[in-house]
């Protein structure tokens, strides 16, 4: 199992010795998944906190019409679990889905006390990720609120342009909370204007 693009991003945070390496290594596990596969279902208990190594997930909703609505896209380098399920082992809200090939390290919930115990800086590494993802989270809301479609939409072409090659607009118009449609006449605009 490769796990050096995992320590070179928690290096980004903490320095773990080669014997925390080690034990790190004993207790995680590596799982590849197919393009269309889900990491986690909707009503299921999330029980790994997942670092992608290579592929592109979605997190995303299904409502009672079953409308779908994209929450979060991960990337390489980036974390993707229901982390309210994961940490309250109580059922999902959310599917995670792979929309490409996809490699996964997963930090199993039934080891993760022990690793806080042998190793306390991971504790304070994944409080920082959290908190980094919860001031995310509150900034696209209020985006959402505050800023038109169009003006959401270069936020995201401009945070995320290596994202926007890979998913479907569909995808991109529903993680933006505006149809598939008014996302083509936004493009179209944008393209006219430059």
């Amino acid at each position: 199992m490769n796990i050096q693009p995992l320590l070179t991003y928690i290096q980004n945070f903490v320095e773990l010795t080669s014997e925390e390496i080690l034990y790190l290594k004993a207790n995680l596990s590596s799982r590849k998944y197919l393009k269309g596969q889900f990491v986690q279902q909707q009503g299921d208990v999330c029980k790994t906190s997942s670092f992608i190594i290579k592929g592109c997930t979605k997190m995303f909703y299904v409502d009672d019409d079953g409308q779908e609505h994209v929450i979060m896209l991960g990337i390489e380098d980036w974390w993707v679990s229901d982390i309210g399920s994961f940490i309250n082992q109580i059922p999902s809200d959310f599917n995670i889905q792979c929309l490409e090939d996809t490699e996964l390290i997963q930090f199993p919930f039934d080891k993760m006390e022990n690793i806080y115990i042998k190793i306390p800086k991971l504790e304070r590494f994944f409080r920082k990720i959290v908190e980094r993802g919860l001031a995310a989270t509150q900034k696209r809301i209020i985006r959402n609120f505050s800023l038109t479609a169009k003006e959401r939409y270069i936020i995201f072409r401009n945070s995320y342009p290596s994202i926007e090659q890979r998913i479907p607009q569909y995808m991109i118009a529903s993680y933006l909370g505006i149809t598939k449609e008014f996302l083509s006449k936004i493009k179209s605009q944008l393209t006219q204007e430059s």
